[in-house]
C-alpha cells in the first residue's frame, strides 16, 4: 500500500463527508460533487489550494505536523482518525523498518495467562488480526469448527478478519454481522495505516478486496476506529444466543499482540451459556499434560511468576494497556 495514495484517498473520503454548514461555511446551492471543495478545505486548514491538492493526489507525504494537525481540525477528525492521518502522512523512509524474522508466535507467558482463565474466552491476536493462540473456551466460542492447534501453523493459522468475511461458520456466529464487519474493517484500516510497509498485511487486504465484495465496499469508505471494548451479540451453534462484553488488551512492546477477552454480565443467560460451554467436553481440544503445574484457580502472584522466565530475556514491563 502506497502511503501517498492512501493519504489522498483518506482526505478525499473525509472531505466528501463534510457539508459547508458542518464547518461554519455558507452553502450557496447545489454542488456538482458532494462535500466540501478542495479550496474550502485548504482555506479552513490555512494552506494553499495547490499544496492541499498535491496531498490529495498522493504527491506529497512529508507535510509538517502543524499542517497535518490543521487539516485534521478542518476535517473534524476524531482521535482515531487523527492518529490514522498522522500515520499516513508520515514518510515511510522515516519509519523503523522491521527486519526479516521468524514467523510470529504468542509469548509463552501470554499463553499461560489465557490458559489460566478457564472461565473466560480469550484469543491472542497478532498485528494482522491473525490468531496466535486461544484458550479452550476462546476456541470453543469463536471457532470450534477449526482444530484447536491451528494457530500453531504460521501458514494455515486462522485470521479473525478473514474468517468474518469468508467463513460461513463465523458469519453465522454474529447476530449483527454488518456491525461486526464494519468494526473489523475500521480496526484493520488503523492497523494498515500504522504499518504501510507490511507486505503480509497488504496481501491480506488485497485478498479480501478481491474475494469479498462486502469487504471491498467497506474498505473503500475508509472507516477508522480503534475498537478496544464493547458488546457482541453471538448465536453459538451449541448454546444459543449470547450477549457478551469484549475487551482488547494490547501489550506495550512493539509486537502488536493483543488479547481479546469475552465476559458475560453476572447472573445473565450468557453467563450460564458460557458455563455450559466451559463444562461440556470439547473433542477438538487436546488433553493438557502436566496439569498439576498449571492449576485452574491461580493467584495473581502465581500468574505473575509465569512471566519470570521471559523477564530474563530483557527489561520488559508486563503491563497490559487498553
Amino acid at each position: 500500500m502506497s502511503n501517498g495514495s492512501e493519504l489522498g484517498e483518506f482526505l478525499r473520503v473525509r472531505r466528501a463527508a463534510l457539508q459547508p454548514e458542518d464547518v461554519g461555511l455558507r452553502n450557496y446551492g447545489v454542488r456538482r460533487v458532494p462535500g466540501l471543495r478542495r479550496e474550502e478545505l485548504a482555506m479552513l486548514a490555512g494552506v494553499s489550494n495547490t499544496y492541499y491538492t498535491r496531498l490529495e493526489q498522493g504527491l506529497g507525504t512529508n507535510a509538517s505536523e502543524a499542517v497535518i494537525e490543521a487539516i485534521a481540525r478542518a476535517l473534524n477528525l476524531n482521535r482515531d482518525e487523527r492518529l490514522h492521518l498522522f500515520n499516513l502522512a508520515r514518510p515511510v523512509t522515516k519509519r523503523k523498518r522491521r527486519a526479516a524474522s521468524r514467523p510470529d508466535r504468542a509469548r509463552t507467558g501470554t499463553v499461560r495467562l489465557i490458559d489460566s482463565m478457564a472461565s473466560t474466552p480469550a484469543v491472542v491476536l497478532g498485528r494482522r488480526s491473525e490468531v496466535l493462540a486461544w484458550n479452550s473456551l476462546g476456541h470453543r466460542l469463536v471457532a470450534g469448527h477449526l482444530a484447536f492447534d491451528s494457530p500453531t501453523d504460521p501458514v494455515e493459522r486462522p485470521n479473525m478478519t478473514k474468517m468474518l468475511f469468508m467463513d460461513e461458520h463465523t458469519r453465522a456466529l454474529y447476530v449483527n454481522w454488518a456491525e461486526e464487519a464494519a468494526r473489523a474493517v475500521s480496526s484493520l484500516r488503523l492497523l494498515a495505516g500504522a504499518a504501510s510497509n507490511d507486505q503480509e498485511l497488504t496481501a491480506l487486504v488485497g485478498e479480501l478486496t478481491m474475494k469479498s465484495p462486502e469487504f471491498a465496499k467497506l474498505w473503500a469508505k475508509h472507516p477508522v476506529q480503534n475498537c478496544m471494548a464493547g458488546k457482541k451479540m453471538m448465536h453459538h451453534p451449541e448454546v444459543g444466543t449470547l450477549e457478551l462484553n469484549f475487551e482488547v488488551l494490547a501489550q506495550p512492546d512493539d509486537s502488536g499482540h493483543r488479547i481479546l477477552m469475552y465476559t458475560a454480565d453476572a447472573g445473565s443467560p450468557a453467563a450460564a451459556a458460557l458455563l455450559l460451554l466451559a463444562t461440556t467436553p470439547d473433542p477438538a481440544t487436546p488433553t493438557i499434560k502436566n496439569t498439576a503445574s498449571f492449576p485452574v484457580n491461580r493467584s495473581a502472584n502465581a500468574v505473575a511468576a509465569d512471566f519470570s522466565s521471559d523477564r530474563a530475556a530483557g527489561p520488559c514491563k508486563y503491563i497490559f494497556l487498553n
